[in-house]
């Protein structure tokens, strides 16, 4: 498979053909993909909820401007990050590392102090960011896997969070929501999807030294 075709095939999805769903292999490989991302530390202070209820989903379209992507889409995918990082956090983290690999405890103490300290030194709103970061390597992730998978998908930054954090209980889990990402299959009358990909040539976006 060419990876640069299907980047080229891929668009940000305006309208969802309502009648198609994605099968729960498909879901289950976003699914694993997300859990496989990259994050700083591996820490993994982030969420990913799947929104398959067409009512819930109805009821988040006028909190996300209008954006009918949410409502048609097969799934939504809904990004979130933790309201705060604890040391239990990163103490768990840590406790897996051990059970999986085996890793000595006096191999893994000083890095897990160091990294307690760390996030210690940051305030709320410094580790709220850094989670957020780690987000939209998520949604790079998922987007690209998408397009390998032959998925439909539109990345959203344009909704209003306290109110999906509202209807999705999301306070209860200790979440916030930070990104959007409707997956599913185009409509065959979305204009949008026969447009020529804008990009600036190579020459103009990549120095080589």
């Amino acid at each position: 498979m060419n990876i640069i075709k299907r980047l080229e095939w891929r668009y940000a999805t305006k309208k969802f053909d309502n009648s198609k769903t994605l099968s729960k292999s498909k879901i289950e490989i976003l699914k694993q993909a997300f859990n496989l991302t990259a994050t700083s530390f591996g820490l993994q202070t982030i969420k990913l909820v799947v929104v398959t209820d067409d009512i819930l989903k109805a009821s988040l379209v006028e909190h996300s401007y209008g954006q009918k992507q949410v409502l048609e889409a097969s799934h939504l995918c809904v990004i979130c990050i933790q309201e705060n990082i604890i040391d239990n956090d990163v103490n768990n983290y840590f406790h897996n590392i051990k059970t999986i690999r085996d890793t000595p405890e006096t191999i893994l103490e000083p890095y897990r102090n160091n990294l307690i300290k760390t996030m210690q030194e940051m305030s709320i709103d410094e580790r709220l960011q850094w989670s957020k970061n780690q987000s939209y390597i998520a949604l790079g992730n998922l987007m690209t896997v998408c397009a390998i998978e032959g998925i439909d998908s539109c990345p959203m930054e344009g909704f209003v969070p306290e109110k999906y954090d509202e209807l999705l209980k999301l306070r209860e889990r200790g979440l916030k929501s930070v990104l959007l990402l409707p997956v599913g299959y185009r409509a065959d009358d979305d204009m949008f999807a026969d447009f020529e990909k804008v990009r600036k040539p190579l020459s103009e976006t990549i120095i080589e030294l």
